[in-house]
């Protein structure tokens, strides 16, 4: 009966046959001609299927024939509630993203609820979920357009066991901190992760990282970091990643890999060496990059930690107080100092560009930089930022123009660094579309397959499909996808790689790129011919972790309601 069955699934007719691509199968071989055929989901057979029945036949002659995009780092963990089909994302040809970073979408409790209220309000979200398991249940029952895991943030832990407090946990806090995330990666996350720049992460100890680690590591995971400095620290940073990763013993992603600041442009070979060290050391350590000159963060950051003690509420309480306001500034104005200064890191002003609020008043300023607002205001730039800070309850997203190219591309070329978006899924029109984000959320692959591939030729295609598929499949341990090869998921995406290209510009970033013909998601598509369909066919993909011992339910987890 198993025979017959299989021979009669041999000869059922494909639900799609791309045919005449040039295969680029993700690995980093040279483009061959051929067919694929896929049905159910997966890819049955790739060759000559000349004469084969199919339900759907796309003729892909001059064009190339990929893996669908892989991002390792997007934020879209609560705009694909508002836009499942995320537009943004499929036409860059990403078909997976893995988001959390630091403070992942899980767990929450009404304590985390309450201080976020702005960001859930901003998207018109209920947060029903309290655990992963819960918030990938809605997923699953909405639909979704891409696929997606999920690291647990560091961050989010601490924060559900210490709130935004700036202190070390004790002996029984870490436990219940530990036990956090053991429960995440019985839901189906597939790591830990930090974003040590961000109160209250800073708050965080190295020793404190490790035991969080050590427990993810355990269900076979990986810790990704935002590192504590991308700036005048970077090596010390990038030795306290190398630490986590011995010590925990698991491997380590470092994420937008870059050196801020123009004290700092320059310094990526010192960088590369060092990370090629700790590799050729046994340390399995990796990156990955957006490739573009500015970053994209929220305000806030820009402000010295300790003044983020107790969380938003608090920060604005003391930018209205002007003595501790003036301390603030203060500390700005000085170079060097024990935290990640970004005020430093600029050329100044002119250099902040606003993307997204929260407050509808402030709409008007998105686009413009801290230099114009402060001379529409009439006031200095410190002013206008702690002014704009409390304006809009501390959401504020800024551009921050702080990389070098040269540094950018030479991170870019490096074997073990692949692509991040660093971006949440978005669309240029509806509740998305009123944003003024970052252009990388629209541009990032298509302009790395325009700008470094096509026209400066400083990566071969079949590198950067390496760097954007098969690299990140393998870090993040998808062992079915990433590469065209039989039995994996059919997530491809159809080409011409002499005309795709990004559109999204700082000014104008709500553009969607240009030249994808086809992208499937789990061999359905969601671009035909160019344009996007009604189809949601991603899956949320869960760690190796996921089931190996049944999690608890929100409402017998610890602090699952403070």
């Amino acid at each position: 009966m198993l025979l017959f069955a299989f021979f009669l699934l041999a000869a059922s007719p494909y639900d799609v046959v791309i045919q005449h691509g040039r295969i680029v199968d993700g690995t980093g071989s040279p483009w061959y001609s051929g067919d694929i055929g896929i049905r159910q989901g997966r890819i049955a057979a790739i060759g000559n299927l000349t004469g084969a029945t199919a339900r759907r036949t796309i003729d892909a002659r001059g064009m190339v024939v990929a893996p669908g995009f892989i991002d390792m780092l997007g934020q879209s963990e609560l705009t694909i509630l508002v836009n499942p089909h995320l537009p943004s994302k499929i036409y860059q040809g990403i078909t997976t993203e893995i988001t959390g970073e630091g403070s992942s979408v899980a767990p929450v409790n009404d304590a985390i609820l309450k201080a976020d209220r702005v960001g859930y309000e901003h998207y018109g979200i209920n947060p029903d979920w309290r655990t992963f398991h819960e918030y990938f249940a809605r997923l699953e029952k909405q639909g979704m357009g891409i696929n997606l895991a999920s690291y647990v943030g560091a961050t989010q832990v601490r924060r559900m066991v210490l709130g935004d407090d700036d202190r070390a946990p004790n002996a029984t806090e870490l436990e219940r901190m530990q036990t956090l995330v053991r429960d995440a990666m019985r839901d189906g996350a597939v790591g830990v992760s930090t974003a040590l720049q961000y109160a209250p992460a800073p708050y965080a100890s190295t020793e404190e990282l490790i035991a969080l680690a050590a427990e993810a590591a355990k269900f076979g995971g990986i810790y990704a970091t935002h590192m504590r400095s991308e700036a005048d620290a970077i090596i010390p940073a990038v030795d306290e990643a190398v630490r986590i990763g011995r010590e925990a013993r698991i491997p380590v992603e470092i994420w937008h890999l870059k050196t801020a600041g123009k004290a700092n442009w320059g310094r990526m070979p010192e960088v590369i060496a060092h990370i090629q060290q700790a590799r050729d050391s046994g340390v399995d350590i990796t990156a990955d990059t957006y490739a573009y000159p500015a970053g994209f963060n929220t305000f806030s950051a820009i402000i010295p930690p300790w003044a983020h003690d107790g969380g938003d509420a608090k920060l604005i309480e003391r930018l209205k107080d002007p003595v501790i306001r003036a301390r603030i500034r203060r500390e700005m104005e000085t170079p060097g100092g024990h935290w990640e200064n970004e005020w430093q890191e600029v050329t100044g002003p002119e250099s902040i560009l606003v993307g997204a609020v929260a407050n509808p008043k402030l709409l008007p300023l998105q686009g413009k930089t801290v230099a114009e607002i402060a001379r529409l205001w009439g006031k200095d730039p410190f002013d206008t930022i702690f002014d704009l800070l409390i304006e809009d309850h501390a959401y504020t997203n800024v551009a921050l123009f702080i990389m070098s190219e040269p540094d950018i591309a030479l991170a870019l070329a490096q074997p073990w660094v692949s692509i991040c978006n660093d971006s949440e899924g978005t669309a240029p029109d509806g509740l998305l579309g009123k944003e003024h984000p970052h252009p990388r959320a629209y541009g990032t692959f298509p302009r790395i397959l325009r700008k470094y591939v096509r026209e400066e030729k400083k990566l071969t295609l079949p590198d950067a499909i390496r760097k954007f598929s098969a690299l990140p499949a393998q870090r993040m341990r998808l062992t079915d996808r990433g590469v065209l090869k039989e039995g994996m998921w059919a997530d491809v995406v159809v080409f011409d790689p002499e005309t795709i290209r990004d559109l999204a510009t700082f000014e104008n970033p709500n553009q969607l790129s240009e030249g994808m013909r086809f992208v499937l998601v789990n061999g359905v598509p969601v671009i035909d011919e160019g344009k996007m369909t009604d189809a949601l066919p991603g899956k949320v993909l869960r760690g190796s972790g996921a089931g190996s011992q049944p999690a608890r339910d929100s409402q017998s987890r610890p602090d699952a309601s403070r």
